[in-house]
Order: structure tokens, then sequence, then C-alpha cells
């Protein structure tokens, strides 16, 4: 049996990968998540809901930002740490940069700490595409210039580099994953494609931040899933970067039109300035995590949107 903690495992991603873990058995997860009010503590419940009496399953609810929290609840010594937890949203770190530093950065300099004085080797970090920043050199390397905009995209490559100082002082393994756009069932509803699928459904007007040239690589949950659960087991070198992507870029024109396809309504455009912090275009080569992690993305767009209309619908 492997003994992983998961931190945020209450939100998007993290519930659904504990799903999958949890399904294909022989692991213990323990779970941390402060059910941050960013959006509604009832979203959370109801993603952990199918899984909260699982005999192998258990939920701590405290502020990974205060250490002492770490060291009262957190007594097991853990194989993996996949660290998902963190204040999401470019726009809202602009409005409040020193959260974002504190739930971000702290904590994770905290677990990081954790990892050190309990001898955890595996490490895996969630880390994004907002690192890049504004870069025409698409598709994206692991080894581009990042030249981040916003607070939040600051925070996620200061934990890179935190994770870099902890894998070569105390040789922690370190994977970073820049997940690409991510969505699927249980989407935040902060996201356009989750706000775009309500709004359109319900016939309201959905705005759009400039002229609809904006794209991005959206990438399926269960795409961002292979490659997480596959560094579990990844030990050829001790620190690493790597892009979780779908390599393909949609504008959100395209977006808007594929969504009105599946709903099968049209759209009210509430048409908006750029806002600051936001990026032109995501693209990821995915090259490097097909080399190391076998990783793979096999989920189109009309079928990941299709997939979410079908969780939406059902559970609206």
């Amino acid at each position: 049996m492997r003994d992983i903690l998961i931190t945020g495992g209450a939100g998007f991603i993290g519930s659904n990968l504990i799903k999958k873990l949890l399904t294909e058995g022989k692991v213990n997860i323990t779970c941390v998540d402060n059910f941050d009010d960013f959006y509604s503590r009832k979203v959370k419940e109801h993603n952990i809901a199918s899984f909260i009496n699982h005999p192998n399953f258990k939920l701590f609810e405290f502020d990974l930002a205060d250490y002492k929290n770490i060291n009262h609840f957190l007594t097991k010594k853990f194989d993996t740490i996949i660290h998902l937890a963190g204040k999401a949203g470019v726009r809202p770190s602009i409005e409040q940069p020193q959260a974002y530093q504190r739930a971000n950065v702290d904590a994770t300099q905290n677990l990081l700490e954790f990892a050190k004085n309990q001898g955890i080797k595996q490490f895996i970090f969630a880390s994004s595409s907002s690192v890049y920043g504004i870069n025409p050199n698409t598709p994206w390397k692991e080894d581009e210039p990042l030249m981040p905009i916003s607070p939040y995209a600051s925070t996620k490559l200061s934990c890179e580099q935190l994770g870099h100082v902890y894998s070569h002082l105390y040789d922690i393994r370190f994977l970073a994953l820049r997940f690409f756009t991510v969505y699927g069932p249980a989407q935040r509803p902060d996201l356009a494609i989750h706000k775009f699928f309500k709004s359109i459904l319900n016939e309201a007007a959905i705005p759009v931040f400039g002229d609809g040239n904006t794209s991005r690589d959206y990438t399926y949950i269960d795409d961002i899933l292979q490659g997480i659960i596959a560094c579990i087991d990844y030990d050829k070198s001790n620190y690493e970067i790597i892009n979780l992507g779908n390599s393909d870029t949609v504008t959100l024109s395209h977006l808007i039109e594929s969504i009105e396809k599946t709903c099968n309504k049209k759209a009210i455009i509430n048409r908006m300035p750029m806002q600051p912090g936001d990026v032109p275009k995501t693209f990821a080569d995915v090259g490097k995590a097909h080399r190391l992690l076998g990783y793979r993305p096999t989920t189109k767009l009309t079928e990941g949107l299709k997939k979410f209309y079908e969780w939406y619908t059902s559970t609206n």
C-alpha cells in the first residue's frame, strides 16, 4: 500500500485524482484542504462526497501556510506528496497579492520543510502555464525564458525555484507540472468553460474579454491525471519541470462556438476590454512529458465539452 498526501483534494483536480487513485486501489490517501472561500464550500463538499467515507481516505481541514498545523495533524510518513492546493486565478491575484504569496509560496515552503524533516522523497507540485507570461515562441518548451505578468504566475514560479533549492540541498525529487487550462467534470465555477455553459444554458450574457482571438491550450482532466499519476513512480532524475497540456491551441471564439454546438443554444456575448494579467496565447510542447512520463493526451475538445455538459446537466 502506498501512503500519499494530497493537498487541495476537495478541489477540481484533486477530487478527480483521489477518485481515480481510490478506484485503482493499493493506496491510502490523506487529504488536506482548507476549503478556501474563493468559491462555495458546498461545491467542494459535493466533490468529495462519493469517497468521504472510503476506508482508505482521511480528510484534514487546515491552513498549510501555518507550519504548526502541519506538525499537529500530519504525523504519518508519506511515500509521496502531491501538492495541488493554493489560491487560484490570475485576475484576483492582482487585487490580493499578499494573500496569494501566503497561500501559495508560504504553504509550499512549509510542505517542503515537512518533506525534508520526514524524509519524504517524492514531491509533485501543481505549477501553471501562466509562468510563461507573454511569449510568441509557441509551442512553449520548459526551457523558455519566463516573464510572469501576474502575482499568481509569480507565486508559481517562486514555488518551482523553492523546489529546486530543496531538491539540491535535501535530495527531494521535485516534479513541477505546468498545467495548461484544465477542464472537465467538477471544474471550478469561476473558470471560462464552466461559466460559459452556465450562462448559455440560462440564456444569460457571457463576458468576453477582447475580440475573441485570444487562445488557450485546453486540457481535459483525464489527460492531466494521466500525467500526475505517472509522476508517482518517476525516479530517473531529482528535479524536473514538465508541461502537461493538450498541445493544441483554441481561440476563445472557437471555444464559444463549440459550446454553442454542444448546448444547441446561441450565446449572448458581452464584449469587454482585455484584462490586466491575461496572456494572449498558451500552447504546450508536451514532448518532454511524453519522453519522461509516457504522457499522451487523447481527449479532443468536442469530446471533453460533451463530457462536461453531461456532468453539468446531471448536477444542476
